[in-house]
């Protein structure tokens, strides 16, 4: 998810149908610039070389029960568009959906040649980039370990993994993390505890030490991908191990 704001402007951004790297390609209705969806950054048009890059702002895939769990007073985006029927709207795992076959199908649709065997190529990882700094984090590693105390480049992180898979990630600074024998707390919210038993709520845009919410942890943007998404434009990623950093 970025900003739509281009330098001084907000501007509209569309779907080009167009693919890089087997990776979306968008587009700006104010100057048809196409944009790299995972970069961020110009690829074709009047804006390539202004030195422009969107903002990442932070995100989740989650089930709408967790999410309208923790945020009740949500809006919604409507999915009655007028363009596609509501069937197309079904999660990539529903076997209606029309996205299923593709997911479940080890290979892409269209060519991928930057390739890594490190993972399978539709396995999900959560990528993130701190300071010129990339990794990968498996799905799998992490709802099997849903509080990771890591670093990446010089800076610690922790990743929060909910049982449906909802990552967050966020700077940790000198703290490690466990999860709580309750890991949820009002309206959802996960939760953890640092190495002096203190309770933190892991919220949309920091991780907030309960007893004193001025005190705040922030929350890092990420992209939850296919692997090979994700190597495509990140070719010198790190791949989370199963195995953080020493306390």
């Amino acid at each position: 998810m970025y900003s739509r704001r281009v330098g001084d402007k907000v501007t509209e951004f569309g779907t080009s149908g167009m693919l890089y790297r087997s990776n979306k390609l968008m587009y700006d209705r104010a100057t048809n610039t196409l944009w790299h969806q995972f970069l961020g950054v110009p690829a074709v048009g009047p804006l390539v070389g202004s030195g422009i890059k969107l903002k990442l702002i932070p995100s989740l895939v989650t089930t709408w029960q967790d999410w309208l769990e923790s945020h009740p007073d949500t809006t919604v985006l409507s999915i009655d568009t007028g363009v596609y029927p509501r069937a197309s709207y079904r999660p990539e795992g529903d076997p209606r959906s029309i996205y299923f076959d593709y997911r479940s199908d080890p290979e892409t649709m269209f060519p991928a040649p930057h390739r890594s065997s490190l993972l399978r190529t539709k396995d999900q990882v959560l990528g993130l980039k701190l300071d010129g700094q990339s990794k990968a984090y498996p799905l799998d590693a992490l709802l099997d370990q849903p509080v990771i105390n890591d670093s990446l480049g010089a800076k610690n992180v922790v990743v929060v993994t909910s049982p449906g898979g909802a990552a967050r990630a966020y700077r940790r600074g000198q703290y490690k993390f466990s999860s709580p024998e309750t890991s949820a707390g009002a309206e959802g919210v996960p939760l953890l505890r640092d190495q002096q038993g203190r309770e933190w709520q892991a919220g949309e845009e920091a991780l907030v030490l309960a007893e004193d919410p001025s005190q705040r942890l922030e929350r890092l943007p990420g992209h939850m991908a296919y692997w090979f998404g994700w190597f495509a434009f990140n070719p010198d990623t790190e791949v989370y191990s199963g195995v953080g950093p020493s306390p």
